[in-house]
């Protein structure tokens, strides 16, 4: 294998080729970084071009080639006993710590922020199974959107990738990387996996500690996994939740998760036995033509291979209030030591917070935190009546909005915006979600994508039935090796 070629390799290709000395990690390293010079449109800027991905927040080339040095080192002392992705490159999302780097959440808030002196509980295992970090990729600022107009999609550079996850995600399309990893508060992963045409798993609140992670709303934020494919989120997962789940302010943690598959069954039909719903919630949604052929597609492809699909009502909505009121509340508590640095918040950033206010009545939001509990209990109920394996629905409602708006005032994000309109349930219930996508539509030229969800705890199955589907019906995209202008699209 070229060095030129190494960066388009997925997580478990990569691990599988450095084993068995196809591949050296200092030339997967050097590829990646070849890659992030070639597509990344440039040096990494605060506010990003109009013809640059601009991905990446900061890079860490040197870091990243003594790490990849001292991986083939390890990999030719240890050979099978070395960690089992040695040598394998990630990107953090800019809200992730690693001791020596800033932490910046794409803010100039904290564009001073000192070095941190430790690792994210999250980074600290997969450093430890053996990944190299190549750089920190840009977040909607502080992580309280869904478009990252800072930086591109390369699949249409006058779109946004979606928020806030959205440089990690711009980075996995544009195959700068093979691994990253995200936030989820209210869709953070599953949007830009949608709108970027890559893989995301959302895992069960609470799995992946979020000690040493910039927070947005303590109660609802996920820490999880992106890359290209489901087998390869699952691999990075299992890393992520190696040590244990952590104890959340509402729920006990998760169940042990066991060991996640990363290969589809045999057989042309291997979703047999399995129960998929369809539930009346995406029909309160307007769908985009070309996401509501993906569903159709995505749909089909499941009672293809197997899958017993069921049209059910669902177990309710949650008020866009009380979404509201706990994310205030919680995102509000936290910027406090910032109060004398307003004037460095992007625009609706700034308004956000001061829709805050001072903070949210205890009343309110004890009040809140109670309908979510009930709101839960009603959707795990759901599953155990119905026997549901798992909900089939788009990701997001739309493909790739146009870029540049995000962060002008009035653009609030929360209750309201469509690019939430069916992920934020999943977040305010704790569920599992894997994010696949689900082709190009036939009119834009833009991914669509699609979600399956589980029960709080049932990563294992529904990690399963998503790579059959991937590795059947629904194959990853293509690396966008050269970002499209508009013109070009």
């Amino acid at each position: 294998m070229s060095e030129g070629d190494a960066a388009r390799l997925g997580v478990v290709e990569a691990a599988r080729a450095l084993r068995a000395k196809e591949l050296s990690a200092r030339e997967l390293v050097e590829s990646c970084l070849t890659a992030i010079a070639e597509r990344n449109g440039g040096e990494p800027t605060f506010d990003g071009a109009p013809d640059a991905v601009n991905a990446f927040a900061r890079i860490y080339a040197d870091e990243a080639r003594a790490a990849a040095d001292e991986a083939d080192a390890r990999l030719a002392r240890e050979g099978a006993g070395a960690p089992p992705l040695c040598g394998v490159p990630i990107a953090l999302k800019d809200l992730y710590a690693a001791a020596g780097h800033p932490v910046t959440g794409s803010s100039r808030v904290r564009e001073d922020a000192p070095a941190a002196t430790e690792d994210s509980v999250a980074w600290a295992r997969l450093r430890e199974a053996g990944m190299i970090l190549v750089g920190h990729t840009h977040t909607h600022e502080f992580a309280a959107g869904g478009t990252t107009d800072q930086v591109g999609n390369p699949w249409a550079l006058d779109r946004s990738p979606g928020g806030s996850s959205g440089g990690s995600g711009a980075a996995l399309a544009a195959g700068m990387v093979p691994a990253a990893t995200g936030t989820d508060t209210c869709g953070s992963l599953r949007i830009p996996a949608a709108l970027c045409g890559i893989s995301a798993l959302k895992p069960t609140h609470g799995r992946v500690p979020l000690g040493g992670i910039l927070p947005l709303a303590v109660t609802l934020d996920h820490a999880g996994p992106m890359a290209r494919s489901i087998a390869d989120c699952a691999v990075l997962l299992q890393a992520m939740a190696e040590g244990g789940a952590e104890t959340t302010p509402l729920m006990p943690p998760p169940a042990p998760m066991g060991e996640l598959p990363t290969t589809a069954r045999p057989g042309p039909r291997p979703l047999e036995g399995v129960r998929i719903a369809v539930t009346r919630r995406v029909e309160t949604v307007d769908l985009e033509p070309d996401v509501a052929d993906g569903y159709e597609a995505a749909r089909d492809a499941v009672a293809a291979l197997g899958a017993t699909v069921v049209e059910l009502d669902d177990a309710g909505w949650m008020s866009g209030q009380d979404l509201n009121t706990i994310l205030l509340a919680e995102m509000v508590a936290h910027h406090v030591p910032y109060a004398d640095r307003r004037d460095r918040y992007r625009p609706s950033i700034r308004e956000l917070l001061e829709l805050g206010g001072d903070g949210v009545p205890s009343e309110a939001y004890l009040a809140a935190q109670e309908r979510r509990a009930a709101h839960t209990a009603a959707w795990e109920a759901w599953f155990a009546e119905h026997r549901v394996d798992a909900i089939l629905e788009p990701s997001s409602p739309i493909v790739a909005p146009e870029r540049g708006h995000g962060y002008d005032p009035g653009h609030l994000g929360g209750d309201g915006d469509p690019l939430i309109a069916l992920t934020a349930t999943w977040d305010l219930t704790g569920f599992p979600v894997a994010a696949l996508p689900a082709g190009l539509g036939a009119r834009t030229g833009l991914p669509v994508g699609m979600s399956l969800v589980a029960p709080r705890g049932a990563e294992a199955p529904l990690v399963q039935i998503a790579v059959d589907v991937q590795e059947h019906a629904l194959p990853p995209l293509e690396i966008v090796r050269e970002p499209r202008s508009a013109a070009a699209r």
